[in-house]
């Protein structure tokens, strides 16, 4: 059985003071999470604090993008060596934002993907469709081809130490929602693929629901046989907010 992921995804949000509250809150309320892994991925510059503060608490530290290089004259790049030096164990990789705000390709996220993978980091690959992609039908194309660019390049075997969240992006900050039931259908669509591929992996992987999950309807997305755990924007900047939606 699979077991339950709640990622927070803190963008650019924080400071010192905000994040020691934050991370104190959680760790308070964490004896009421029960089977669930629980992970908070701060920006770069907070990541060693997070580390510190989670030390024993249960929550594992993760970060928001990763370089795919190694080192080298890549100015304001920081590499996947880096992140596990700090503390990390997860790193988001392909999110709706770098892709859309950053221009960053399938093949780009695909890169950073491999590049986090052979540092023993466990990459939350984000896939997803825009309004008009969701609206012309063509989801499942947009999905296929996102999850086809890291397949072609890692393997399906890869996905057996990675996690994938889908991001209707559609349904982040528009006013528009998912319904449960349109959140499962695409991450059975996600699970049917990789299972054509390696049945065994694809009953493995965990597949996270990042379109705006919050403490009034987790509960109902995760139910969903398909939906396996939460990555959560705005609503992991608050110990109440995100712990209602880790303890749904």
């Amino acid at each position: 059985m699979r077991q339950t992921l709640v990622a927070g995804n803190w963008k650019l949000n924080g400071s010192k003071e905000s994040i020691q509250t934050l991370v104190k809150g959680i760790a308070d309320g964490m004896s009421g999470v029960d089977g669930k892994a629980v992970a908070v991925c701060p920006p770069y510059v907070y990541i060693p604090m997070v580390s510190e503060l989670a030390a024993g608490t249960g929550i594992a530290v993760g970060a928001q993008d990763v370089a795919d290089q190694e080192s080298g004259a890549f100015t304001g790049e920081v590499s996947a060596a880096m992140l596990k030096d700090v503390g990390c164990q997860y790193v988001i990789v392909g999110h709706s934002e770098r892709r859309s705000l950053y221009c960053e390709k399938d093949e780009d996220t695909a890169a950073k993907y491999v590049a986090a993978q052979k540092e023993g980091l466990t990459p939350i690959l984000c896939v997803g469709e825009l309004l008009e992609e969701r609206e012309s039908g063509d989801t499942e194309n947009v999905v296929a081809k996102q999850l086809d660019a890291v397949l072609s390049l890692a393997g399906v075997e890869s996905l057996a130490n990675a996690v994938i969240a889908y991001e209707p992006v559609w349904a982040i900050g528009t006013g528009k929602t998912a319904t449960p039931e349109q959140a499962q259908e695409v991450h059975a669509f996600i699970r049917g693929k990789i299972a054509a591929l390696d049945a065994s992996v694809a009953e493995k992987v965990q597949i996270l629901y990042g379109g705006s999950m919050n403490g009034s309807n987790a509960a109902e997305l995760l139910a969903m046989e398909d939906i396996d755990g939460g990555l959560i924007g705005g609503a992991s900047l608050t110990p109440d907010a995100f712990l209602a939606i880790c303890t749904a």
